[in-house]
C-alpha cells in the first residue's frame, strides 16, 4: 500500500510549480461518521463503503484530468490522524493535505490559502459527492484557469451548490456571507463575485448524493442499460452489489 506524502504549506513544494491543484475536499470515510443522512436505508458501515467508492471514481477522474494538463491531484482531508485511511483509496499520483478550519466556509478558504502557499498558480476545490463529474469538465476548469486573468470558475450542481470552485487568486468573500449546505449556495456565491468584481465561468453541471432520492437517481443513471462506460466504476460496481442483495 502507497504512504501518501502530506505537503506542508510553509515549505513550497516542488510538485506545485506551474500547476493547478484539483483539491478534492474528504472526511475520512468510517463508520457512522459519513453519508449519515443515508442511514438508513444503509448501515453505516455500507454508508462509508458508498463514500470510499465515490472518492475512489472522483480522484481516479481527477487523476485522468491531472495527466493531461498541467495539474495535480490532492486530498484535502480531517480529521489528522486519518492518513492512513486513505491508503488503498488514492490514485498513487495523489498528495494529502489536512484541513483548517472549524466551519465548512473556513475549511474551503483555508485549503485554498494553503495550496496557493504550497506554490500552486491556481486552485479548484471538489466536492466528494458527486463521481460521476467527468475528466472533461475538470479538464475544462483547468483551461479556465490558465487563460488568465482574475476569474472564478464554478460546477453547478442540480441542489443549487456547486461541485467545483476554482481561482487563480484567493478571495475571501467567496466563502462569506454563504448559507452551506442550501439551495443557495451557488446563488449566493455568484453574487459574491459580482460585488467584487470578479467574472463568473460555469461548467457543465452535476449533482451530488447525499439523500435518498439523489441515490435513487444515481442507482438509475449508472445501473441503466444505457448508462454510459466508464463513469463511476467502483460506485457502479457497490450499487449493483447493494441491490443484488436487496439493501436498495
Amino acid at each position: 500500500m502507497p504512504t501518501f506524502r502530506v505537503l506542508a504549506p510553509t515549505v513550497p513544494s516542488s510538485i506545485a510549480c506551474a500547476q493547478c491543484a484539483l483539491a478534492v475536499m474528504t472526511k475520512a470515510p468510517q463508520a457512522g461518521q459519513v453519508k449519515t443522512r443515508l442511514i438508513p436505508p444503509l448501515t453505516p458501515d455500507e454508508a462509508a463503503e458508498l463514500n470510499k467508492s465515490f472518492l475512489r471514481d472522483t480522484t481516479s477522474t481527477i487523476s485522468s484530468a491531472a495527466k493531461t494538463n498541467s495539474a495535480c491531484g490532492i486530498a484535502v482531508y480531517t480529521p489528522v490522524g486519518t492518513e492512513s485511511v486513505y491508503n488503498d483509496i488514492l490514485p498513487q499520483d495523489f498528495v494529502l493535505l489536512p484541513q483548517r478550519g472549524e466551519n465548512f466556509g473556513e475549511r474551503l478558504y483555508f485549503a485554498a490559502e494553503d495550496l496557493f502557499q504550497c506554490g500552486f498558480e491556481s486552485v479548484c476545490l471538489i466536492d466528494s459527492d458527486s463521481p460521476t463529474v467527468t475528466a472533461k469538465s475538470f479538464s475544462k476548469a483547468i483551461e479556465l484557469l490558465s487563460s488568465g486573468g482574475d476569474h472564478v470558475v464554478l460546477g453547478p450542481s442540480d441542489d443549487g451548490g456547486y461541485y467545483l470552485i476554482g481561482f487563480n487568486k484567493l478571495h475571501r468573500e467567496l466563502f462569506e456571507r454563504i448559507d452551506w449546505s442550501t439551495d443557495v449556495v451557488l446563488n449566493q456565491t455568484k453574487r459574491s463575485a459580482r460585488e467584487i468584481g470578479l467574472e463568473v465561468k460555469l461548467l457543465p453541471p452535476g449533482y451530488d448524493i447525499d439523500d435518498a432520492a439523489s441515490l435513487r437517481r444515481l442507482c438509475n443513471e449508472l445501473l441503466a442499460d444505457t448508462a454510459p462506460i466508464g463513469i463511476a466504476p467502483h460506485t457502479r460496481k457497490f450499487l449493483s452489489k447493494l441491490i443484488a442483495q436487496k439493501k436498495l
